[in-house]
């Protein structure tokens, strides 16, 4: 049965519009209007349109932030997705971990992205589950009142080699150079960081869950479910991604078929800086994968 890890308010959740300009070299975004809970931002996520992909200035509804996040586990490496079912959407796909970022880390949405793999990612091992630190900083632990973590190991998380046309909050560059593009469908400014998770020799007999938020009865719940892990693995070889999907329990890999499976937006083709499309078949992105990875 599904575990509450965590009951919390959406009353406390506030982000801004954003005034996003766009030019061949550069993308540039600043706040714009008041703050706006969660139910207002999904109202004004309705599909807008630029005249030109790669030079135009438009009002959007949000800020969010992803992570293509790779896994280093046994000299071996992966991408991590998780499964959304998008009730905004109606539809159900694989997406890189992501979350809104709130009004207060707009101008810094390194740390909403830290949050989101702390919050999202759970691995297991039999002796607990594992904390992360970030450099010098410890990522934070937003279930250790319901889950025992270990501490004497932990997992490292380190950036990894940014995009290369820059990205401005006002007239700051963006740390880590995050990947960056408009999404037509919801109106909203997209981040995708590139970020390595080493895990420790320690951590044997890994399990990897995936836990996110849900709006049910006014409250916003946090389960674990452990009858659906929800967290999956595409294999890498020399960087690039393999026409593989696996999932791993107990340390061991099972596979997982990709026959009739979609993927979130953000592997869809990218024309300067906008995506149009609401997510992709797998097969397309596969057979797509050099324009779709391109930086």
């Amino acid at each position: 049965m599904p575990r509450v890890l965590v009951r919390k308010s959406p009353a406390a959740f506030k982000t801004l519009p954003l005034y996003v300009e766009a030019s061949p070299d550069s993308l540039s975004y600043q706040s714009l209007g008041r703050p706006l809970n969660f139910s207002e931002v999904i109202e004004r996520r309705r599909p807008v349109s630029v005249p030109t992909p790669g030079h135009f200035a438009i009002e959007l509804a949000n800020l969010g932030v992803s992570v293509r996040l790779t896994l280093s586990w046994q000299g071996r490496e992966y991408w991590v997705l998780v499964r959304q079912q998008r009730l905004d959407r109606g539809d159900v796909v694989l997406k890189l971990i992501s979350g809104y970022v709130p009004a207060h880390e707009l101008n810094l949405p390194l740390l909403t992205a830290i949050q989101e793999i702390a919050e999202e990612c759970l691995l297991e091992t039999p002796e607990g589950w594992l904390a992360g630190r970030f450099g010098d900083t410890w990522l934070p632990t937003p279930y250790d009142g319901a889950l025992r973590y270990r501490e004497a190991v932990h997992f490292k998380l380190a950036s990894q080699s940014g995009a290369t046309r820059p990205v401005h909050c006002g007239n700051m560059v963006l740390m880590e150079r995050p990947r960056a593009y408009v999404h037509l469908p919801t109106a909203s400014l997209q981040l995708v960081y590139d970020m390595r998770l080493e895990l420790p020799k320690e951590a044997r007999q890994l399990s990897l869950f995936h836990v996110d938020e849900r709006l049910e009865d006014g409250h916003l719940l946090a389960r674990l479910d452990r009858s659906r892990p929800d967290l999956y693995l595409i294999p890498l070889h020399q960087g690039q991604p393999q026409d593989q999907l696996l999932q791993l329990r107990n340390g061991q890999f099972s596979p997982v078929g990709t026959r009739g499976l979609w993927l979130s937006e953000s592997f869809a083709r990218q024309d300067g800086w906008v995506v149009r499309d609401e997510r992709v078949r797998w097969k397309d992105w596969w057979a797509a994968r050099p324009v779709a990875l391109a930086r």
